[in-house]
């Protein structure tokens, strides 16, 4: 970019690869950490280097971890039955917001995407089903996304798992809570006509 001196333009074009960061948002960052005092940015970029070091995957559920198992899988108290299959790891920070959720993880690493080359033996299916034949599970909730790579990954992990008698059930889909019916896709009032319960 005209007008940068070379070392802001590399620090611009690292800080554009990070997701939702565009080109202007990186130049702004930029600026700011070069006017930040030195100790200030060193303590950023080790803060950014040794969490990066440091984080790893659950043994377990893989989800990210600092040890061999993550703090959901090491409290014995969630350990009721249940396993909430999810594509990644920020699915499952997602999930404990709600903190209404008791039971363990799974986390796949993907979805299914037979057009991107994706297929069961690329994510974390063969995982899940060793932990059901281990593990005293009564049920599988499937929690990946509502898009089609989605559900065509719910829909295969149930018809695996449902010959092994486990009780396998989807998160419901709909309209977002404090959201009009008018603004709502076909779709999305669709899934939510299906999810609907008795009051």
């Amino acid at each position: 970019m005209a007008g940068q001196i070379e070392p802001i333009q590399r620090m611009v074009s690292e800080l554009a690869r990070l997701p939702g960061i565009g080109q202007k948002t990186a130049q702004r960052l930029a600026y700011h950490i070069v006017g930040l005092p030195l100790e200030e940015v060193h303590a950023l970029a080790a803060a950014l280097w040794q969490g990066r070091k440091a984080i790893r995957y659950c043994e377990r559920c893989g989800n990210f971890s600092s040890g061999e198992m993550c703090d959901v899988c090491a409290d014995e108290q969630r350990a009721n039955g249940q396993i909430c299959v999810v594509r990644d790891p920020r699915d499952v920070a997602a999930m404990e917001r709600m903190q209404d959720y008791h039971g363990l993880y799974h986390v796949l690493h993907g979805t299914l995407s037979p057009m991107d080359g994706v297929g069961p033996g690329d994510i974390r299916i063969k995982e899940l089903i060793a932990r059901i034949g281990t593990e005293e599970v009564t049920e599988v909730i499937l929690a990946t996304n509502p898009d089609i790579e989605g559900e065509a990954t719910a829909t295969y992990i149930a018809r695996i798992l449902k010959p092994m008698g486990v009780k396998c059930t989807r998160i419901a889909h709909g309209v977002p809570v404090g959201s009009d019916l008018e603004y709502a896709d076909e779709v999305t009032l669709s899934k939510a006509m299906e999810g609907r319960r008795e009051l």
